[in-house]
């Protein structure tokens, strides 16, 4: 059963226990008319960007460092940037030893933040199932626990915190029901932890890099499935496959996933700076990118949250 996985109880639980280590980020309420876009409605932002090490993933890394027995030798985790900058991060919070494995598409502002919190880095492989591979090694041959960067049932209730939070901020704001999430999809992890949270009552909707769809391929496949992965957001929405945990929960509580191509991505991404001021990476900017470039279009009264995931780039990517 789903249950046996993450419940929304589990989540409240696990909620309590990370709340100290990490900011409930805010959530504005944006006129997507002013991104250039005539007829867009106004969304709800949940701006995930502005988290501790610059992005959601920061609730799933103290969730394994909290919830799960360290060993002396510390943690190792694979990640295309932002995972790794994440469990660095909570690493370093903890006073523990942290080894971290990227592949070369990591993005250099990640990799350097990442050495900046004083972790072990090793730069190895093409892509992330290269630096998974390298970290599984580790973990076997240093007794070292192994934080998976999605597959992984305390990441999920990490990340699931994010929807918690959303439901809350919504009604305190008196904004009214959300009927519509959309989520950035990588290897699934943060859209099955708000999945699994929402459990059927908001409708989930992943969206993904056409040069990435790794949900996309599971769901036509039936379970998880080697994808490609040439994206500009290839270092955060690009795993080989989705988690054997995170399918699952995805088919019962996704209700679609869309795709949107890398030139929407980036205009996304300078709309949202150039319009909102909200400094986001190419893997945040998807869900908002489905929007303006009509991958996904809200009904008459639909109220849409959308999820930025997170802004550890260079300024540059910005100008």
């Amino acid at each position: 059963m789903l249950a046996e996985v993450i419940s929304r109880d589990d989540i409240r639980d696990s909620y309590e226990t990370i709340r100290p280590y990490i900011r409930r980020t805010p959530v504005i309420q944006a006129d997507l008319s002013e991104l250039d876009s005539p007829g867009l409605p106004v969304a709800t932002l949940k701006l995930e960007q502005l988290q501790c090490a610059g992005s959601f993933k920061a609730r799933g890394a103290f969730a394994n460092l909290l919830l799960r027995d360290v060993p002396a030798a510390g943690v190792v985790a694979a990640s295309g940037g932002n995972h790794g900058v994440a469990v660095a991060y909570a690493a370093h919070r903890r006073g523990v030893p942290a080894k971290i494995f990227v592949p070369t598409v990591s993005a250099p502002a990640k990799v350097e933040r990442i050495r900046s919190l004083g972790a072990d880095l090793v730069v190895t492989g093409e892509r992330y199932a290269d630096a998974l591979a390298a970290a599984q090694d580790w973990e076997h041959t240093s007794g070292a626990m192994n934080v998976h960067a999605f597959d992984q049932r305390e990441t999920l209730l990490g990340q699931g915190t994010v929807a918690l939070e959303l439901a809350g901020q919504v009604l305190a704001g008196q904004a009214g029901d959300v009927h519509t999430v959309l989520v950035p999809v990588g290897g699934g992890g943060l859209i099955a932890g708000i999945a699994a949270y929402f459990a059927g009552t908001v409708r989930v909707v992943g969206v993904e890099p056409d040069g990435a769809p790794t949900l996309t391929r599971a769901r036509a496949q039936g379970g998880p499935a080697d994808a490609p992965a040439g994206s500009v957001a290839a270092d955060a929405l690009a795993p080989r496959r989705v988690g054997e945990l995170v399918f699952p929960i995805t088919q019962a509580y996704v209700e679609d996933v869309v795709l949107v191509d890398d030139t929407s991505i980036l205009a996304a991404q300078q709309a949202l700076w150039q319009a909102l001021r909200i400094a986001a990476e190419p893997a945040a900017s998807v869900g908002i990118a489905a929007l303006l470039a009509g991958a996904y279009k809200p009904a008459p009264g639909e109220h849409v949250a959308v999820v930025i995931t997170g802004a550890n780039m260079a300024p540059s990517q910005l100008a």
